[in-house]
């Protein structure tokens, strides 16, 4: 496995004794202490349950191994074949997940993330695919029983996105959504090309935590809000109260627009909570700065040669040009089976590949 067992033992032991602290009625004189004892706790018992889950399907699938290579029958032969493929996928993200889990965290990984996608080059297309890769997330949130809350969004008139920004609140949800920042690419004939030609569009995405007035300091003195009338689809009114929300930080002139909520208050909560979040990222970017990791290699400018992950349709084909790895059934990932996807770039960056927005050279056509 790779995993030392002495570590699986200390979990288990270190699980017993916050278990008994827990207990203590004394603990909950001290709401800080609890929830820190909560948060590890929770830690802990993901480590211990996907310990569990790994020895369950390893002894699985050397059951099916097994039968594959010993069973008479031609039909039960290829179903155990069947079975030691799906398995081999199912051990290897959950050993990912268990080695990520015995990694100490970093600070924000605990988080829940702001998500903003924006349409790239490519015009309607490009539009397209911004709204795709929304419903890709908003369904890999779905799967993993996490929820999602739309903030902001401009659509256009054939149903794509000019841009989202949406909140995905879950356990642990940065730390596994942080390196899909960067410049997606979609490779396909779109349905109003005549021709058949295939067009390359490009759509980004950045991907925040979501921080606290503890992580990031606002002074009211350093932010203008403005109210309007919010407005639908297609520019039409749908609202007679001025709800909608434009906050905009003085120092940077950085704007935040909110109107999808009806409550004014909600809307403002709402577009602070973005602006934090964009502020701490900023942050974060310098800081990578000095380490020669610029805010280009997370997000790029949405130009065609700047990528991180290409969506093939022609090949039914998607490639993450950082750890060059290709997968197929496009229509599946995009139905929000992201998994086996996020484990590999997972994966790649525990074994200290730069996967954070990078983009390797190749270019695949």
């Amino acid at each position: 496995m790779g995993i030392s067992e002495k570590i699986i033992e200390q979990k288990k032991t270190r699980a017993k004794e916050l278990e008994t602290q827990l207990a203590d009625p004394a603990t909950f004189a001290d709401s800080s202490k609890l929830k820190k004892l909560h948060q590890e706790y929770a830690d802990v018992k993901e480590c211990l349950d996907l310990a569990e889950r790994y020895d369950e399907v390893h002894a699985a699938l050397i059951e099916a191994q097994k039968t594959a290579s010993e069973a008479d029958d031609a039909e039960l032969k290829e179903m155990a074949a069947e079975e030691v493929t799906r398995l081999t996928t199912e051990e290897e993200i959950v050993r990912t997940d268990l080695e990520a889990a015995l990694v100490p965290p970093e600070p924000m990984d605990s988080k829940n993330c702001f998500f903003e996608i924006r349409a790239g080059t490519g015009g309607d297309e490009a539009s397209l695919f911004a709204a795709e890769l929304f419903r890709m997330y908003s369904r890999f949130a779905e799967r993993r029983g996490w929820k999602t809350k739309l903030s902001s969004s401009s659509r256009t008139d054939l149903g794509g996105l000019k841009e989202a920004i949406f909140l995905v609140e879950g356990t642990n949800a940065f730390r596994d959504l942080k390196y899909e920042s960067g410049v997606h690419r979609v490779q396909r004939v779109p349905e109003t090309e005549k021709a058949g030609r295939i067009h390359t569009s490009t759509a980004t995405v950045a991907v925040m935590p979501e921080v606290e007035d503890i992580d990031i300091k606002i002074d009211p003195k350093d932010i203008r809000i403005d109210t309007f009338l919010a407005g639908g689809h297609g520019g039409q009114g749908v609202q007679t109260t001025y709800s909608a929300v434009r906050v905009t930080y003085l120092p940077t002139g950085m704007i935040v627009q909110c109107q999808d909520e009806r409550s004014q208050t909600q809307n403002k909560e709402n577009a602070m909570n973005i602006l934090r979040a964009r502020l701490f990222a900023l942050a974060e970017e310098k800081r990578r700065a000095e380490e020669k990791l610029l805010r280009r290699g997370q997000v790029g400018t949405g130009e065609r040669s700047e990528k991180i992950r290409t969506y093939n349709f022609p090949q039914d084909r998607i490639t993450d040009h950082r750890i060059k790895k290709s997968w197929h059934n496009i229509n599946e990932v995009l139905d929000g089976k992201l998994d086996p996807l996020i484990t590999a770039v997972r994966s790649a960056a525990m074994n200290g590949l730069p996967v954070a927005g990078e983009s390797s050279d190749d270019d695949e056509e």
